[in-house]
């Protein structure tokens, strides 16, 4: 393993990103749309209106009482308002799995562009003839998505707790962001899935031979967190620090079998055909 030649790739890949307006776009708007808009509308309906005038909340109020996290229960059952117990349980609860996107979104679109990237710049070659083993070619690769991932995880973490904590103020007279369970999804899961997500997309971007095919493909690993979103908007599935931690540990195992197997697997000779076939 080649210490320097895994940074030398990871900025590489991370200059490339950064001057490509068709990934870098994307990973800058969606974080505002998650941390900013979306919460910020929640709030600031309950805030100068009614929540209660959107609809029937019959369904809604009756998911409270599933909640298997006994601290959040105790905590919403606090608030006599319902606009305040819709708000503290949409920013600490129904939002969690869906602000996942954010890195997992940015670290797919970055491990696409890593190899199919190399291809449509011509640059390929070079790379593959350069001193530098396998390995630590596909963890340069990896480095560059992951770091990027988790920048974007703890940025729009803090964005997200700002925006809440500043709006929804007034309402509380107090600060009710974060939840115990957001630092577990910040710190375990995230950089977990994210890696993962990572490696699914650097096998793909490896196969095919462009960044829009990659791209394409890459929405196979979005697929089981948007399972997650609705299975928890539904009832189905309650995410609570236990199956957080659980999934994290389901994360890093598939990981490392990923990267053993994707060594293993890939050579120089097929990353070059890959290119032609």
């Amino acid at each position: 393993m080649n210490l320097r030649a895994i940074k030398a790739i990871a900025k590489k890949d991370l200059s490339a990103v950064t001057s490509n307006v068709q990934i870098f776009l994307p990973i800058i708007i969606v974080p505002l749309i998650f941390c900013v808009l979306m919460p910020g509308m929640i709030i600031l309906v309950s805030r100068y209106g009614n929540i209660t005038n959107m609809g029937n909340l019959e369904p809604m109020l009756k998911l409270f009482e599933k909640i298997p996290d006994i601290n959040i229960k105790t905590k919403l059952l606090s608030f006599q308002d319902i606009n305040q117990q819709m708000i503290f349980i949409f920013v600490n609860y129904f939002l969690a799995p869906l602000f996942l996107l954010i890195p997992i979104m940015a670290a797919s679109l970055v491990a696409a562009n890593s190899f199919a990237g190399e291809k449509e710049r011509k640059t390929l070659e070079s790379l593959l003839f350069a001193p530098v083993d396998l390995y630590s070619l596909f963890l340069g690769k990896a480095l560059a998505a992951f770091v990027l991932a988790m920048l974007l995880a703890i940025g729009g973490f803090i964005l997200f707790g700002l925006t809440v904590n500043i709006l929804a103020y007034p309402m509380f007279n107090q600060l009710i962001f974060p939840e115990p369970s957001w630092w577990v999804l910040i710190f375990w899961v995230s950089p977990s899935l994210s890696l993962l997500a990572i490696l699914f997309n650097v096998a793909i971007s490896a196969k095919v031979k462009g960044f829009q095919e990659a791209n394409q493909m890459s929405v196979f690993i979005i697929l089981p967190l948007i399972a997650l979103v609705v299975s928890q908007a539904t009832g189905a599935l309650f995410l609570d620090s236990k199956i957080l931690w659980f999934i994290g540990l389901f994360g890093i195992i598939i990981s490392a079998l990923a990267l053993w197997r994707m060594v293993k697997y890939f050579n120089r000779n097929k990353l070059f055909e890959s290119q032609i076939f």
